[in-house]
């Protein structure tokens, strides 16, 4: 057989397992859920072939430049209509995953994690033009949910959103059927604010039982959501972030017109190209107020954030298997290139931090869950305030520079669109780390929660219960900053932020049951600890050599 006939060979071989079923490929996946109790798990083996089959495929087509999604202001007949076109494969792509019931879990308390599991699932394709309409239509259910509950307490104001239509919104945003499923989406930021939410000016007028907006929107994710949800400033209220207040804002009219706003761009981004952004305007949109503020935009926040980190840990579950089975077919003088100790260094870390990003994520989501119905200690709800906004920084870091080293092992054919989908997860990683708050606006919040209101002892008394954990130093470092002015505390607690992850992420994967995942487990804490030292650690090549034997 001739060279290039050999390495086409080994191509084929690559691609093939990465063909098989996304849920069978991912033991530790599995590991988790029933940890957790999870044992519904037939929609995940159903959904995790389609993940692997045909939604990579359509996940490649909708990223295409000449397929990405297109404005469309007017309908044939010269009416306004304000309309996102996409390519088909973006609505193959939701009829199959909305199809699982994954927003229907919202129905009932303490199920997140499972819906969490369909977006880990199709993560693996990357954002897939879906997983951030998910973050924001599970947001939006939760903000409704909390206003049927207002409503049962009479907690009413003027031009809230009744009782009744909460019930209507949720039905439409449980539904299965793509076709008649309503998303949801939130706009909250405007081209003066940034995360600087108490600049916002979008300007809400109380009209009879109904508020009127007006003003203009920067960042619009998921623009073709049938329901937004918007911040703006009732006329009359104070200046900054105590002045805000929170509304729904249904696209259409009663009579199916665009609700009075314009768009006036399609953001060109990055990554998370499939799904449509835009910059908007309202000029006297109907809205109706929807719950407390600081409540509603804090559960839409960790919301995200949870979804975030769990999107997160799907790309880098797709670069970990991407390299693995690359680096066991690729062959360069005459061996497979994991035999080499560079390559077969970075496939080890690749499946160190695959796993370590599963193992908090899915920790901080079943926290959610035992939240949601009451089953938690009183130091959890406040640990798992902090830990939402740890864990994302934390996966959101690791991320992006997992799938560059995955791109290395690849080479030169890492960085070709065609040949590998490395460089398309990269751009959406990228994007993954401004999503719902860049890690210099989490660390500004976990700094003022442990200074203000001293969160970071519950934190450390939860994660000190952990089996296998060693947070006697990293704590000592984080009460010594949190013992500073704010002013420098702030140039010095992302250093303890990201020496917290290895500790945390480290005990988690000890104390499971698995000998991978403890194995795993101790490499994370022997490379990534705070001065670790290589030179020092001459178990390195027979620990990497069983990493590699398991992948």
């Amino acid at each position: 057989m001739h060279a290039p006939d050999t390495a086409r060979v080994g191509f084929s071989a690559w691609r093939d397992e990465l063909a098989s079923n996304a849920w069978d490929a991912d033991p530790h996946f599995r590991e988790l859920l029933a940890q957790y109790g999870r044992t519904d798990t037939g929609g995940f083996l159903r959904f995790g072939a389609a993940v692997a089959g045909e939604l990579d495929t359509f996940a490649r087509e909708t990223n295409r430049d000449e397929h990405l999604p297109k404005l469309r202001r007017y309908d044939d007949v010269g009416n306004r209509i304000e309309a996102v076109v996409f390519h088909p494969d973006y609505h193959r792509i939701g009829r199959a995953a909305y199809a699982t019931g994954l927003m229907g879990l919202y129905r009932t308390p303490g199920r997140e994690l499972e819906t969490l599991g369909y977006a880990y699932l199709l993560g693996q394709n990357g954002e897939a033009g879906h997983t951030c309409p998910f973050a924001c239509t599970a947001g939006m259910i939760r903000s409704l949910q909390a206003v049927q509950a207002d409503a049962s307490r009479g907690d009413c104001p003027p031009g809230s959103v009744s009782a009744a239509q909460a019930a209507d919104w949720l039905e439409r945003l449980y539904d299965p059927d793509y076709d008649t499923h309503a998303h949801g989406s939130q706009f909250l930021t405007e081209v003066q604010g940034g995360s600087d939410v108490g600049a916002n000016a979008l300007v809400a007028r109380l009209d009879g039982d109904r508020w009127r907006l007006r003003g203009e929107k920067w960042f619009c994710s998921v623009i073709d959501a049938q329901l937004f949800l918007v911040t703006a400033r009732p006329e009359g209220a104070p200046p900054g972030t105590g002045g805000l207040a929170a509304f729904v804002v249904p696209r259409t009219l009663a009579d199916g017109t665009p609700n009075h706003f314009v768009i006036r761009r399609l953001k060109v981004k990055l990554g998370t190209r499939s799904m449509a952004s835009a910059e908007l305007d309202f000029v006297g949109a109907e809205a109706w107020r929807v719950g407390d503020f600081r409540r509603t935009v804090e559960v839409v926040l960790n919301t995200s954030r949870v979804y975030n980190a769990m999107v997160a840990s799907g790309l880098l579950q797709r670069a970990a298997r991407e390299a693995a089975g690359y680096s066991r077919h690729r062959l360069a003088f005459g061996r497979p290139i994991r035999q080499f100790p560079v390559i077969a260094r970075i496939v080890a870390r690749l499946q160190t931090e695959a796993h370590a990003a599963r193992a908090s994520t899915f920790r901080v989501a079943d926290m959610a869950d035992r939240l949601a119905t009451g089953r938690v200690a009183p130091d959890e709800q406040p640990a798992w305030r902090m830990l939402v906004n740890l864990n994302k920084i934390w996966t959101a870091l690791t991320c992006p520079a997992a799938i560059r080293d995955a791109i290395e092992v690849f080479g030169g054919n890492g960085a070709i669109e065609e040949f590998s989908v490395l460089p398309r997860l990269l751009r959406d990683a990228m994007v993954v780390e401004a999503w719902e708050g860049g890690h210099g606006v989490l660390c500004a919040q976990l700094l003022r929660d442990s200074q203000r209101l001293r969160l970071h002892e519950p934190l450390f008394r939860v994660l000190e219960a952990l089996p296998h954990g060693d947070f006697s130093t990293v704590r000592a470092r984080w009460e010594a900053v949190v013992a500073l002015p704010e002013a420098e505390a702030a140039w010095h607690l992302r250093d303890v932020v990201e020496e917290l992850r290895v500790e945390v992420q480290s005990a988690l994967l000890l104390a499971e049951s698995s000998p991978r995942s403890r194995r795993l487990g101790e490499h994370l804490r022997l490379t990534a600890r705070r001065g670790a030292d290589p030179l020092n650690d001459p178990r390195l090549p027979s620990r990497v050599g069983l990493i590699l034997e398991d992948c």
